[in-house]
């Protein structure tokens, strides 16, 4: 069975020339995400800030979003947030959290019921006090920090500790400009979109890590090819299966952002957009930054698993 190949000759395309072009532009996207989170923040959803979420389904056909607003801004309970979910006739509604603890959320959600009167049926009313979303936020970042720095040791055992290094940074990279994103277009921060950013760590550290390992085996075919050749190479090589991973993984995450609804946006976008920034981070941070923090030649050489050198191009 012949393996799929979109790229049937290994090309010569000349990456190194352009990782300083592409440092620059990783550290402008870093520092203005940190500026962003610093400046606007993020808008935290429900999970994270407390407050009510109550889906209702229209009994009376499609559901009429202007009129449910003015009827809920008529209440007086802060700036109510209503959102399309799934079919025509089904809406989520968010509450700010009332001042007076368990009894006010109760309070206002009897409000809402006599506002919206019989027009509806209530089919999940959720409230989340304040003292939780800051747990949440905290269990968070803590969950974030362990997996890059579980991600930084896993590459540093599989390899050499010069290799965690550039998994490290290329992968807080991704994190830190999806957090900018968010915080530049007021995408609703939830749970869902911490699991996409811990997803998307999970797959710059998977690219990363075959070009980190087709750059290990090139170290022992070839011992004295000039570092930065021999990086080339390896980003040329592992180019075809790039390109293959990133079409299949994006093709699915567009139909999650176009057929997945409202509920699901945020996470799409955030998935999208790490794809695309973790094949850059890979191709133009993680291996470029092997350039200068060199691993052992010698012990890489030592290593079990060396192979007999062969010409590059060769079968």
């Amino acid at each position: 069975m012949r393996p799929l190949i979109v790229i049937r000759r290994t090309p010569k395309i000349d990456f190194m020339a352009w990782h300083k072009v592409g440092f620059a532009l990783s550290l402008l996207l870093t520092l203005s995400s940190i500026v962003l989170f610093a400046t606007v923040g993020l808008n935290y959803g429900i999970d994270f800030i407390g407050g009510t979420l109550i889906e209702v389904r229209s009994t009376a056909g499609p559901a009429n979003l202007a009129e449910m607003r003015q009827k809920l801004n008529a209440l007086h309970l802060g700036e109510p947030s209503l959102q399309g979910f799934g079919p025509p006739t089904d809406v989520l509604i968010r509450l700010p959290r009332q001042p007076g603890g368990d009894a006010a959320q109760e309070k206002a959600v009897q409000e809402v019921r006599q506002a919206l009167g019989n027009e509806v049926d209530y089919r999940r009313v959720e409230v989340v006090g304040p003292s939780v979303g800051s747990e949440l936020i905290r269990a968070g970042v803590i969950a974030t920090i362990l997996a890059l720095l579980a991600i930084a040791i896993y590459i540093a055992f599989r390899f050499e500790w010069q290799f965690g290094v550039g998994g490290m940074v290329s992968t807080l990279h991704d994190v830190l400009t999806t957090v900018g994103l968010f915080a530049l277009l007021q995408l609703e921060f939830n749970l869902t979109t911490l699991a996409a950013i811990l997803t998307i760590a999970g797959y710059s550290v998977n690219d990363t890590v075959v070009i980190y390992d087709r750059v290990r085996e090139s170290l022992r075919k070839y011992p004295r090819m000039p570092f930065r050749d021999l990086i080339n190479l390896a980003l040329n090589e592992t180019l075809s299966r790039t390109i293959l991973t990133v079409s299949t993984v994006a093709l699915a995450v567009l139909a999650l952002l176009f057929l997945g609804g409202p509920v699901l946006r945020g996470f799409s976008i955030a998935m999208l957009w790490g794809i695309i920034i973790g094949t850059y981070s890979s191709l133009f941070i993680a291996a470029p930054i092997l350039y200068y923090v060199r691993p052992n030649r010698a012990a890489v050489a030592r290593s079990p698993e060396t192979m007999p050198a062969r010409a590059p191009g060769a079968r």
